[in-house]
């Protein structure tokens, strides 16, 4: 079957920054939903037309990746608010409950960057922003998508975790 719109490919990969410095690999094939929400445009537009067996090695600018690094979406919030087990690395979904700081988006992910006395650094880029990244992968199968998946525009794989929604909306893994 060749990778159309709609359909689920099962994918492996590894996943470096351009020096060389793993960042994710998936030994085990993982099923992604081509045509909705679930990989980056320039890796769907390297899979159509494809088929089982094929192997790419793409070359991800942070434009189509991540997008730019963009320092307004740091911020710095009263330490007050936070639990005293707060470290970095930690991560929020949305404003922490009790945010006073203007510009917080409240779709964004923020990620806890530094911890001081007074205030915790909170940082809503992806964690992959304004990094040029390398993807090899390969198709190990292509199948029909089912009709939830197509609904969903994505399909639901529990345990996913090194890579979040891009600012496209679109997600890696």
């Amino acid at each position: 079957m060749l990778i159309s719109s709609p359909c689920v490919v099962s994918l492996t990969w590894r996943l470096e920054d351009t020096q060389g410095n793993l960042i994710d690999e998936l030994e085990a094939p993982v099923e992604f939903f081509v045509g909705g929400d679930d990989l980056l445009a320039k890796v769907e537009e390297a899979l159509l037309g494809q088929e089982t067996g094929f192997a790419a090695k793409l070359h991800l600018e942070p434009e189509h990746a991540f997008g730019d690094y963009e320092p307004e979406l740091v911020f710095f919030e009263d330490r007050a608010i936070f639990p005293e087990a707060t470290e970095p690395g930690m991560q929020f979904d949305g404003p922490p409950p009790g945010a006073k700081t203007e510009g917080l988006v409240e779709d964004a992910i923020y990620t806890v960057t530094e911890v001081y006395p007074s205030h915790v650094v909170l940082d809503g880029n992806h964690p992959l922003a304004g990094i040029a990244l390398r993807l090899d992968l390969k198709v190990l199968d292509v199948r029909e998508a089912t009709e939830d998946e197509m609904a969903n525009r994505s399909v639901t794989t529990p345990g996913l975790s090194v890579l979040q929604t891009a600012p496209s909306g679109g997600k890696l893994h």
